[in-house]
């Protein structure tokens, strides 16, 4: 691997930060974004067992909010119950806008680096191909230094690509995760109010 990064010279450095902070995201967001985290089993039920017991007591509300992303929207439209429908969809729509940021929170830095890591190999392979004229000579050329300057243009360009790949595939996936997520408590969020509402009626 050390040769591999001498023979990369100098412009790999960039291309490793580059890969050691994608990694770093593609594995914080794994363990952000699972579903018994985001949308724990049985939550939706659990709050409408507590509506309908008129348990309003703060710390359970608040205990209810501190849990999960999902259970923060539940806990607000069971906090303004009180409030006429307006007052109570434009709280969950605020605090819906502070979930969605979470949940999408590093995703933008994944889809730069999907697009940057490649113009990283490529402004290695041009310090290769400098290398590489550097080394001519029309009298005979240094054969060590031409070789190492196809080296810099090679690995730079096959690395930056590397990178770029599982980049934007993670990138992907977890915007496809994310979307289903907020899709699935915006449902619920729907449904619990629609239960408030009707029984505000009656």
């Amino acid at each position: 691997m050390l040769d591999i990064i001498h023979a990369a010279g100098w412009p790999i450095w960039l291309l490793i930060a580059t890969s050691v902070i994608t990694l770093a995201i593609i594995i914080e967001r794994f363990v952000a974004l699972r579903a018994r985290q985001v949308m724990p089993s049985g939550l939706p039920e659990q709050v409408l067992e507590l509506i309908r017991r008129q348990q309003e007591e703060p710390d359970t509300i608040l205990r209810l909010a501190r849990g999960s992303p999902m259970g923060r929207i539940l806990a607000e439209i069971a906090a303004h119950r009180h409030q006429d429908d307006a007052w109570r969809l434009a709280a969950v729509e605020a605090v819906g806008r502070d979930v969605s940021w979470r949940l999408n929170r590093y995703l933008p830095a994944l889809a730069t680096i999907s697009v940057i890591a490649p113009l990283l190999g490529l402004f290695g392979t041009v310090v290769g191909m400098i290398e590489i004229f550097g080394a001519y000579d029309p009298a005979g050329g240094d054969p060590a230094q031409l070789a190492h300057g196809i080296s810099i243009a090679l690995y730079n360009t096959g690395f930056g690509i590397l990178i770029a790949i599982p980049a934007l595939a993670f990138h992907r996936y977890f915007r496809s995760r994310v979307e289903y997520f907020l899709h699935t408590m915006e449902r619920e969020a729907e449904i619990l109010n629609r239960v408030i509402s009707r029984r505000a009626t009656t």
